[in-house]
């Protein structure tokens, strides 16, 4: 049988992790136990017993003497001892048995629950895009709300059809005014330019007798130097001939 030093606690260490033995020394003392048949770390194995009793009952035919009793009685201990150790045996049985059950079953719970965690997986993806889809008809509803609020806050569409025929009457009303101002001033530019033409024509005419005045102007008093220089020759010729 494997054995280990126990291992001692020191101050200040974990005591949750304080153990005679470590896991794997663990999985072979149980295993050199359902091997062995050794349910207890203390007394005789029970293989051991099973083989002391088989060799005294085997001693005990070999001789030559008259021991039947010794004999019956012999094989009747190695006959308990036999039951004894088959008990266990059988009870080792019935627990493989039922752990391989349980493992089968376990296998088809863990398939079971593999399927259901897919399944959860894909019921997740399809509730992310209800969400999202549930979080679009969301915003379109509250825009739809805002529009409505702002319908709401205007006036009814009688008002607003009555308000449109006099703003419609007032376009109007505009418009032929600034027809009747545009040919107004059609009118006025015609009348402008007429305007300047005669103001023009006045303007040259007036230039034209401004000319002539001074042309007059100058001439007449041009006429007495005439007359002052023909009297100055005169009176020149005069002394020239005296």
């Amino acid at each position: 049988m494997l054995t280990k030093g126990r291992k001692v606690a020191g101050r200040g260490e974990d005591m949750s992790a304080h153990y005679a033995f470590g896991p794997r020394e663990d999985d072979a003392i149980i295993k050199h136990r359902l091997l062995t048949r050794i349910t207890t770390t203390r007394g005789e194995p029970p293989l051991k017993k099973l083989q002391k009793k088989f060799m005294s009952f085997a001693a005990e035919i070999e001789k030559d003497a008259d021991n039947t009793s010794d004999c019956e009685r012999l094989y009747k201990a190695f006959l308990q001892e036999i039951n004894t150790y088959e008990l266990p045996l059988l009870k080792s049985k019935a627990v493989v048995d039922a752990n391989l059950r349980e493992k089968e079953s376990f296998n088809g719970l863990q398939v079971e629950i593999q399927r259901q965690i897919l399944q959860a997986q894909t019921d997740i993806e399809d509730l992310k895009k209800q969400l999202e889809q549930s979080k679009i008809e969301r915003q379109h509803k509250e825009e739809c709300e805002a529009i409505r609020k702002l319908i709401s806050l205007q006036p009814p569409r009688s008002e607003t059809e009555k308000l449109i025929a006099e703003l419609e009457k007032e376009i109007a009303s505009l418009e032929a005014e600034s027809a009747a101002c545009i040919r107004t001033l059609e009118l006025r530019k015609k009348q402008f330019a007429l305007l300047l033409h005669v103001v023009e024509e006045l303007q040259i005419s007036i230039d034209d007798e401004q000319r002539s005045i001074a042309d007059e102007l100058r001439a007449t008093a041009e006429e007495p130097k005439i007359s002052i220089d023909d009297s100055n020759g005169g009176a020149s010729d005069a002394m020239a001939v005296d």
